[in-house]
């Protein structure tokens, strides 16, 4: 499996409120929680993020609220993949359960930039920013999490399974 996309760079603690405010969690469609993602902190990320791009943050990225619904936002947004220098647990395990891939990579964190184009590699966890032509050993996704985020969840993964 494979990523590749334009990034958009947040900072330290992204918080779930941050991702996908309370107000919009009346809705559980991903599409219209797509449409409010990341507002909060860069008004224009719905009008800008193309299926694909990447997200990369610094630390403790999806704190706060255990909701899924910010995992979900994200990934309907077009988002491929969220690379940052840790992750808070609740949201580590709710990307996992949506099909949402994720990167713990601190050196890749903190050195690529916002606009960057990046690609990724999951199953060796490689991480090359094509702009800066420079590379980075993230964690590679065990097989198991892999089949997860292929079958696009893991609900789909065990209905899927049991088939």
């Amino acid at each position: 499996m494979k990523a590749d996309g334009k990034v958009f760079k947040y900072g330290d603690n992204v918080d779930t409120d941050v991702i996908i405010p309370a107000r919009y969690l009346n809705s559980s469609d991903p599409a219209e929680l797509a449409t409010h993602c990341m507002e909060d902190i860069d008004k224009e990320f719905v009008k800008k993020v193309n299926k694909g791009d990447i997200i990369v943050a610094n630390k403790n990225f999806g704190c706060g609220s255990s909701r899924e619904h910010a995992p979900i936002a994200i990934k309907a947004a077009g988002v491929s993949c969220v690379i940052a220098e840790t992750f808070a647990r609740i949201f580590y395990r709710n990307a996992i359960n949506i099909g949402l891939p994720i990167i713990e990579c601190p050196e890749a964190a903190k050195d690529i930039d916002a606009g960057d184009r990046v690609e990724i590699d999951f199953d060796s966890g490689m991480i090359y920013d094509r702009t800066k032509g420079t590379e980075y050993k993230g964690q590679a996704f065990p097989e198991f999490m892999q089949k997860i985020i292929k079958a696009e969840g893991l609900i789909n993964y065990i209905n899927n399974k049991n088939a």
